[in-house]
Order: structure tokens, then C-alpha cells, then sequence
């Protein structure tokens, strides 16, 4: 197999959680590229059928999978209705998630009286969000014995982010829960059952956009501490998550499991200095 044959996705079949995201969309437009086939979760009908024509006008087959990922039942029912229609699944893409606005505790809110539901609702929807859909969808990867699967982390697994208390918790368990998964995979179904982990630097989403930028769309002093602290000096573009996605999804990358890969200009290498 050429180099290039390795970085093929050609008729695997992926699964895409929170596809009707901003980043959903840019991994849907990936994985369409490198010949994949796309089952595309999320609970905005009307998103999801825009991401199914966009990967068909890409030239790939996709079918739009209604699913509200925290509810096990469905999850279990989405996964029956890709099996009827693609037959298999060759990997999943967790990508449902990201922060809830109750959740984020200003400076100048008090640290003890913040409303701690909503820090638990955060902390569900990235941890369990990620969980509940690899454990259905990544049973058939494995009892294939083949395929991969990919957790979105975040800087806030590996260095302390102010304000976003439930998502770094969250970040952190998925971190852990990728290395336990990747290791319980192997061990007990063999070296071509992997998963691996994707680490985004700052990007602009619908989920952060009141942090990150004012209404006349300037950047707020949160976002510009962001520039500043990144080699870059800027904040990423979600195309910049594509080549990493279809390295890790793809034979290319065979041999990494329990590894998570920082998409981030440089931030968490530097000292600041």
C-alpha cells in the first residue's frame, strides 16, 4: 500500500456525533474528501441535511441520523439504522459537546454560589456525550476487529482555562477515559482497534462566540489573551483540524492509540516567554 493509499478513507464508513457543529461540519468535509462514508449525528434535523448535501455535493454517500447522543436508546437506535444502510461502521468521530453558558463561572461571580447543575450538565454532555456513543458504536469496531475512533479533548485537559470549571473537568475524563479505552481495545481485541484523541486550540465556534468576541465581532480581552499566548498569534481555522482527523481515522497511523494530539499553534508548548 503506497503512502497515499494509507491516507485513503475510501468506503469506510464514519460516524460523526455533533455533526451539525462547526466543527462537525469541517470534519464531515474531510472525511467526504478522503473518500469516507458519513453518518452524521445531531438533533438539528435541518443542519444535519445541509452537512449530507454538502458531503454529497463532495461526491460521497452520507445519511443524516437524528440523535440526541446523552440518550442511550437512541444512540442504540442510530446505530441499527447505519448498519441497515452502510452495513458496518469503520469509525466514529466524537465531536458532540462544548461549553454551556451556565456553566461558565465569570470573574466576577462568586466561586461558591455558581449554580453547580449546570457545571454537572457540562461535565455530562462532554464526558458522557463521548462515552455513551463509544461504547454502541465502537462494539461493532471492535467486533469487526478493525477501525478507529476519535475523542475531541481540548487545552483545558492540559492547561488551567478560567471560567470554563464543568468543560475542564469534562476535557480531563475524556482524556483519561481515551488512554483506559485504548489500552481495554487492544488488549482484548487486537492491534487494528484503536482511539485516539484531538486537542483543539482556540477556535471560533457558536459555543464560544459570546466569550471570544464582542457584538461588533472585535475580539474581547479573553480572546486576545488567547492570541497572544499562541506562536501563531491567532486562533485556529477548523479546516487546520482536517489533515490531523483523516491521519488519525485513516491506516496511516496504525501504530498511535491512546495518544492525544494538540491542533493548536503552538499554545501548549509555550512558556510565554
Amino acid at each position: 500500500m503506497s503512502i497515499l493509499d494509507q491516507f485513503s478513507l475510501k468506503d469506510k464508513v464514519i460516524v460523526v456525533t455533533g455533526g451539525t457543529g462547526i466543527l462537525g461540519e469541517s470534519f464531515i468535509q474531510a472525511i467526504a474528501q478522503a473518500g469516507g462514508k458519513i453518518a452524521i449525528l445531531g438533533r438539528n434535523k435541518d443542519k444535519a441535511n445541509e452537512r449530507v448535501a454538502m458531503a454529497q455535493r463532495l461526491g460521497a454517500e452520507a445519511i443524516a441520523v437524528i440523535t440526541n447522543v446523552m440518550d442511550e436508546q437512541e444512540v442504540i437506535k442510530a446505530k441499527n439504522e447505519i448498519l441497515a444502510r452502510f452495513g458496518t461502521i469503520d469509525g466514529l468521530v466524537n465531536a458532540a459537546g462544548g461549553n454551556i453558558p451556565g456553566a461558565t463561572i465569570s470573574m466576577g461571580d462568586n466561586l461558591f454560589e455558581s449554580e453547580i447543575t449546570d457545571t454537572i450538565k457540562a461535565i455530562e454532555l462532554n464526558l458522557y456525550g463521548t462515552i455513551i456513543p463509544t461504547h454502541i458504536f465502537g462494539q461493532v469496531i471492535a467486533e469487526k476487529g478493525k477501525g478507529s475512533i476519535i475523542n475531541i479533548s481540548s487545552l483545558a485537559a492540559s492547561r488551567s482555562i478560567t471560567r470554563v470549571l464543568g468543560y475542564t473537568v469534562a476535557k480531563h475524563g475524556v482524556d483519561g477515559y481515551t488512554k483506559w479505552m485504548a489500552t481495554e481495545l487492544s488488549l482484548r481485541y487486537g492491534d487494528k482497534v484503536r482511539i485516539n484523541a484531538i486537542a483543539p486550540g482556540v477556535f471560533l465556534t457558536e459555543q464560544n462566540r459570546t466569550l471570544l468576541t464582542n457584538t461588533d465581532g472585535t475580539f474581547t480581552d479573553r480572546a486576545q489573551k488567547f492570541v497572544n499566548n499562541t506562536p501563531y498569534s491567532r486562533l485556529g481555522e477548523p479546516q487546520e483540524l482536517q489533515g490531523t482527523l483523516v491521519y488519525l481515522l485513516s491506516d496511516a497511523s496504525a501504530f498511535v492509540n491512546g495518544e492525544t494530539i494538540f491542533v493548536d499553534g503552538g499554545f501548549n508548548a509555550w512558556s510565554g516567554v
